[in-house]
């Protein structure tokens, strides 16, 4: 932490604080506890904004601009915040800060601020996953008497931020090594905490506007839906991905479509193809704000504040026809047509937009419907670990081929591709979409075979035995015979990685498989980890007991992408069911077969409190023969931190159980 600067009272900052709050309509204001974290979140006109505190960190992260305050301290003492109470004040050239106001407990008598950092939240979550630090936006604090302060205009000069802490019972104290270290008489610490941020409010998206009367009457879904909403875009979660990424506005609309009202929709929709490639590519993430600023100005010698689009995922190109066809087939002609006849501020119809991705999609499937062998499959960037969903570097276990992407979201964009041929929507911006028919034909016919796997009994048994060593958990028994399931990723050469995983429920989603198939999927869910992904806490993602050593040391229950629960996985799987379960072409094994894992996982899912449904993910502890809930990424050993808020874990609202 840069030193101190001691100011006298002449600093304007009193007069900023004094400006009364400003007040607004719509106002959405409630909490979440995960773990030991209190999460507060506020919306009232200008101000939208959540609060988190525990485990000796406090950060505000406001959608806007994706900004936001974060404070480290050395104590990791009990940390309790009143209700935030929104605030817009002045900066010194009397520009608008909006933001909030608020106490907070902590159950100590003394508190040293090791790090402060307000900038953006790309750059907080930089310093909490790996303590990297910024220097460009390094702020020094100033005391005055017993207010610390920092306030800062953004890097390119516009609007910034500003932070206040005040004891209400106590004294802070400036220490040499630049830190300060706030103190008091009572056992605990009162304080007076204000953050504000100077970009520009967000368009919220009205209530009325986002879901119909079948949505489910889950009031925590529904306000972090709602927090999460605005007309520019769809936030990917709060804390950390407080921001637009491109594949979970896509599958959280897919999974939400029936509980949802066209303005939400179309937002959604607008925004991925608004941020397309010039070739057609949906972007992944995008830099905005301070963020932006911050990268011009570092690798291109710029004050630009451009959006900076990440564009090396693979999934989410594929994901935009299928989801798009069905919310296009969803409504009546004329509203298509008028939806892809809207124009971006740059000119372009959504209909040309889209277009160019199906464009796009067709031409990376050429190759395999060419020759359809495992090294012409669509590979992962050059370079890059990740493209799929599972975004951590282990996550595809090293490989350069994904499940999702190649056995499922390939064929079913080029399925949907053909569907939106034929309705004639596209006609005004392009017909040269003929060949999309017999490309899926391929795809769909050769694409998942290749990443299935059979392990003979006796060492399939012995690997489970081995991995619940490993994991220490009880063993589990696998049925009789030869043991099958589909692989995770291929590796360089094509050869299947034998990690078990939960992207089949992608494949009940998007395709039709034939009854072998639906057995191969579903059987995961009828076994109990290790021998499948079933736990009392819910379905792991993973499970990794017949793969190498080095990958079963990167699947365990402390990694993003190994041996956890993702509470959107579920639900993604639970509608794949569903959606099979609505099939009259199955034979009746297969039938019982699916019934079956629905109501495993349907138990899984409810083993877990509805509130805590909305969070990113969850991991587990083991005792007593039983998996129990553990909150991920506030324990020694997580590898990241899971957000309280997550778009696609909102889905609950429009994913439901079956009828008993």
């Amino acid at each position: 932490m840069p030193r101190l600067i001691r100011l006298g009272k002449s600093l304007p900052l009193l007069a900023l604080l004094l400006a009364g709050p400003a007040k607004g309509e719509d106002t959405l204001r409630f909490d979440l506890t995960v773990g030991q974290h209190q999460n507060l979140f506020l919306r009232d006109g200008p101000v939208s904004a959540h609060l988190v505190a525990g485990a000796g960190r406090i950060v505000v992260a406001f959608p806007a601009g994706n900004a936001g305050i974060g404070l480290w301290t050395d104590s990791q003492a009990a940390m309790t915040t009143g209700p935030l109470s929104p605030l817009t004040i002045p900066d010194t050239q009397g520009r608008p800060l909006h933001g909030i106001e608020t106490t907070v407990t902590v159950a100590a008598q003394s508190l040293t601020l090791r790090h402060t950092i307000l900038s953006s939240i790309r750059v907080l979550r930089d310093f909490q996953h790996s303590s990297t630090r910024q220097p460009l936006v390094e702020t020094t604090p100033t005391l005055n008497g017993t207010t610390i302060s920092w306030q800062r205009d953004r890097l390119d000069g516009a609007p910034g931020f500003l932070l206040t802490l005040t004891p209400l019972n106590g004294t802070a104290t400036a220490n040499p090594d630049g830190t300060v270290t706030l103190s008091a008489a009572a056992p605990a610490l009162r304080l007076k905490l204000t953050a504000a941020s100077g970009e520009t409010p967000l368009t919220p998206i009205a209530l009325s506007d986002l879901l119909t009367d079948k949505a489910a009457p889950d009031t925590k879904a529904r306000q972090v839906l709602d927090f999460l909403s605005y007309r520019e875009k769809l936030m990917a979660g709060s804390w950390a991905y407080n921001t637009y990424f491109g594949r979970d506005t896509l599958m959280s609309l897919r999974l939400l479509m029936p509980v949802l009202k066209p303005a939400a929709i179309e937002a959604g929709l607008g925004a991925v193809l608004e941020r397309l490639s010039p070739t057609g590519d949906v972007a992944h993430e995008e830099d905005v704000g301070e963020f932006a600023v911050l990268r011009h100005r570092l690798e291109r010698d710029s004050d630009s504040a451009d959006p900076i689009f990440d564009y090396k995922m693979v999934d989410d190109d594929l994901m935009l026809a299928p989801i798009l066809a069905d919310y296009l087939e969803s409504i009546p002609a004329r509203e298509a047509q008028l939806f892809l006849a809207r124009r971006t501020p740059s000119g372009d119809a959504y209909g040309t937009l889209l277009a160019r991705n199906l464009s796009f999609v067709l031409a990376r499937a050429q190759a395999f419907a060419a020759d359809p062998v495992a090294t012409n499959l669509i590979p992962l960037p050059a370079g890059q670990k990740v493209g799929d969903w599972r975004d951590s570097q282990e996550g595809l276990a090293g490989g350069r081929y994904s499940y999702s992407v190649n056995a499922v979201l390939a064929p079913a964009a080029l399925t949907a591709i053909t569907r939106l041929h034929k309705s004639g929507l596209l006609y005004p911006y392009t017909r040269d979409l003929t060949r999309a028919d017999a490309l899926a034909t391929v795809w769909t016919d050769k694409a998942p075979a290749l990443f299935a796997v059979t392990i003979p009994a006796d060492q399939a048994q012995a690997a489970t035995t081995r991995f619940a060593a490993e994991l220490g958990i009880d063993a589990a028994p696998l049925p009789p015979g030869p043991f099958s399931f589909d692989a995770l990723s291929l590796d360089a050469s094509g050869k299947p990685l034998p990690v078990m995983h939960s992207d089949t429920g992608f494949a009940l989603l998007f395709l039709s498989p034939d009854a072998a198939t639906l057995d191969r999927a579903i059987a995961p869910l009828l076994h109990r980890l290790p021998a499948g992904l079933m736990t009392d806490a819910g379905m792991v993602v993973a499970n990794a007991a017949w793969a190498p050593a080095p990958i079963r040391a990167e699947f365990g229950p402390f990694y993003y992408h190994g041996a956890v629960i993702w509470s959107w996985q579920q639900a993604l799987m639970a509608a794949g069911l569903e959606r099979q379960l609505a099939r009259i072409d199955l034979p009746a094994a297969t039938r019982t077969r699916l019934q079956s894992a629905q109501r495993a996982l349907w138990q899984a899912i409810r083993a877990v409190p509805a509130d805590q449904r909305t969070s990113e993910l969850w991991s587990w502890a083991y005792g007593d023969d039983r998996f129990t809930y553990r909150p991920f990424g506030q324990g020694g050993g997580d590898q990241t931190e899971s957000n309280a808020a997550q778009l696609w874990s909102t889905v609950y609202l429009a994913v439901k159980p079956p009828a008993l």
